[in-house]
């Protein structure tokens, strides 16, 4: 198999890798093993000097590694810069917290001294997607490491390039080898790899199906899983809220990277007194958008990242229309370039409604009370996060515990922090990144008593 570069805008085909040989891999392995064995001894102290060192090449390589990530996924450069930037940030969050956040919790007992203790797994084998190429794999790599496991990265066949970058920024800010390693392997392979006895865990970002195949092989091999799969994202707009804001936060959540991101807001249930104001505002937003070359620093929008999840989206949008909905805006697309586009007039029946749309997409859904967007909301297979828009936010409160998601976002955009853990529940996945909850997926849990 051939891992290539191609960008999604021009269609050049840029670059070409090689997959890794059995023998190759076999290498990766032994090599990951043994590093691990010492990595995990050194001190806190030496992991975030390395991480610090990394977080200052991420800034000084920032316009070459965007202009990468840009060529090869096809964001505009502002958001391939904001994701480096978030990259740096990440690296110089946890080493400056996961000491703090590992420390031993002792339990009082009879015993002298007994407690609890976090410690690495091992080798950790991350399935990454395309959407975030440096950020999703900064997400999960940077606490996995600094609790001291080492990984190896399986990254989607269109951004090998990022993956190779972030293998030879890890090198080159002084990392030692075989902490962080690309593994070029198409899918068939990845299940000797899963089974393999030198991989402690698995963490995937990606499909519900891609998900649903590895923690079938995963269970089968006893091995730990983090998931974080398909997402519908609603975003609810109740009669109270600021509008102005709400408009501008649903376009920025729905829109932002093309639309290809899991905790984007896909549904839209706005309560009946203010949705055609609603309506209104957002539409006015999404005909501003300016949608071109990614290169160009006045264009808003690039491109679908590749031509199969652009004709994945075109069904998408005639089904939709077949069974009702209304395109109020956009709905034009030709090769990889889709329109901003947003639906009116969708029911909870509608395929926009019951499928992940990766894509900028919008589904609007007017709904007569917060008591039916709550249902609404929960009406999907998906649960990975929510965004409420009220200014009563006692009644905020009361109506997020009802939202059967991983995060509620309240009066703001959904978002992944450093400092907060993300990840969903029903078919969006389990386990967690971020925060100390999600450094300590990637960990064990030793109980130790000394009479």
């Amino acid at each position: 198999m051939i891992f290539t570069s191609i960008n999604p805008y021009s269609g050049e085909h840029f670059a070409d890798y090689s997959a890794h040989a059995e023998w190759q891999v076999e290498n990766l392995l032994s090599t990951a093993n043994r590093a691990f064995s010492d990595w995990f001894m050194r001190p806190f102290p030496y992991r975030a000097d390395c991480f610090r060192k990394l977080a200052g090449l991420l800034h000084t390589k920032l316009d070459e590694l965007a202009l990468l990530m840009t060529s090869e996924m096809g964001k505009t450069l502002a958001e391939s810069r904001g994701e480096i930037e978030k990259c740096a940030g990440q690296c110089l969050h946890y080493a400056d917290h996961a000491e703090a956040m590992l420390q031993p919790d002792p339990v009082a007992t009879e015993a002298n001294y007994s407690g609890v203790s976090y410690e690495p797994v091992g080798v950790v084998l991350a399935i990454m997607p395309w959407n975030f190429p440096f950020w999703q794999v900064f997400r999960y790599a940077v606490p996995a490491l600094m609790a001291g496991n080492v990984t190896l990265l399986k990254p989607a066949p269109n951004v090998p390039g990022c993956a190779m970058a972030i293998e030879q920024a890890f090198r080159e800010a002084g990392f030692p080898d075989g902490i962080m390693t690309c593994l070029l392997v198409d899918v068939p392979e990845l299940k000797a790899v899963i089974a393999d006895d030198r991989i402690g865990m698995i963490t995937l970002t990606g499909s519900e199906r891609a998900g649903t195949s590895v923690a079938a092989i995963a269970g089968a091999n006893v091995k730990k899983c983090v998931l974080e799969l398909g997402g519908s994202d609603p975003l609810i707009v109740l009669a109270d809220a600021d509008l102005d804001a709400a408009a501008r936060a649903a376009v920025t959540s729905r829109m932002g990277n093309a639309g290809q991101v899991c905790i984007a807001a896909k549904r839209w249930l706005v309560e009946a007194p203010v949705a055609d104001e609603f309506t209104r505002r957002v539409a006015q937003l999404i005909r501003a958008i300016k949608q071109g070359n990614p290169l160009d620093p006045t264009v808003q929008m690039g491109p679908i990242a590749r031509l199969d999840l652009a004709d994945t989206l075109r069904q998408q949008l005639a089904t939709a229309r077949q069974q009702g909905a209304t395109v109020l805006v956009g709905g034009q697309s030709e090769g990889t370039a889709f329109a901003p586009t947003l639906l009116t007039h969708v029911q909870p029946n509608n395929v926009v409604f019951r499928e992940e749309t990766f894509g900028p997409l919008a589904a609007l859904t007017t709904v007569r009370n917060a008591d039916e967007a709550i249902r609404y909301a929960n009406e999907s297979r998906y649960g990975l996060s929510a965004a409420l828009w009220t200014t009563d936010l006692d009644r905020a409160t009361y109506l997020a515990r009802q939202l059967r998601v991983g995060s509620v976002f309240v009066n703001a955009v959904v978002r992944s922090d450093s400092r907060l853990p993300i990840g969903g529940v029903k078919k969006s996945g389990f386990g967690r990144e971020l925060g100390y909850v999600g450094i300590r997926e990637f960990c064990t849990t030793k109980t130790t008593y000394i009479a």
